[in-house]
């Protein structure tokens, strides 16, 4: 798991908690920041995984020239 992985997911973490906070405390604007704040992490999250399977190839690829 890389940088951009962790931190998309901790984003979708805190964006989910502000959620239920804004829900609890019928804080509109809150909860719509989590949603925002959850949507950013999983876009984060989807190009981390993305960027370490490319690498991962890249690498697949290195290691069958080298053979």
């Amino acid at each position: 798991m890389n940088r951009d992985e962790m931190e998309g997911k901790g984003d979708k973490l805190k964006g989910r908690a502000k959620q239920a906070w804004g829900d609890i405390t019928n804080n509109e604007r809150l909860h719509d920041e989590g949603v925002a704040d959850e949507a950013s992490g999983s876009v984060q999250e989807g190009f981390g995984k993305t960027r370490r399977k490319v690498g991962e190839t890249l690498d697949d690829l290195a290691d069958r020239i080298k053979k």
